[in-house]
């Protein structure tokens, strides 16, 4: 099943974690790292993610994206099968899936992975 879950790059994930709690979204700390933040809402998410480590988008950016809980392969395949060019890609949280709808907006479809996340912090963390 698909989620809908706009990516918000922010400057502070921390400070917008807290101000959209504040707006009522449910913060998933599971699933929550230092530089991405899920909170959920009974009709969707938000994914806030900080955009100094986006590579080039700057806070204020939104990009349409969705969760998944179906395997990527899947979709990947009946995009094939659709017609519609997408990239697969191995991402530090998962893989994503990036396709760009008709009028040239590039879509997102993710599978987030937490062990992967996770790792993936850590390894920047001890890198720093």
């Amino acid at each position: 099943m698909l989620t809908v879950l706009p990516i918000r790059y922010v400057a502070d994930v921390e400070a917008s974690r807290k101000f959209y709690a504040g707006l009522g979204l449910a913060d998933r700390p599971q699933g929550s790292l230092t530089v991405w933040a899920q909170l959920d809402a009974e009709a969707g998410a938000v994914g806030i993610h900080d955009a100094a480590v986006s590579k080039g988008r700057p806070p204020g950016t939104v990009e349409l994206g969705f969760s998944t809980d179906e395997n990527l392969d899947a979709i990947s395949r009946r995009l094939t099968a659709a017609g519609y060019d997408h990239q697969l890609v191995d991402e530090d949280f998962g893989r994503s899936i990036r396709v760009v709808d008709p009028d040239g907006v590039t879509v997102q479809i993710q599978e987030i992975d937490i062990d992967v996340a996770e790792r993936s912090e850590a390894a920047v963390k001890q890198h720093d």
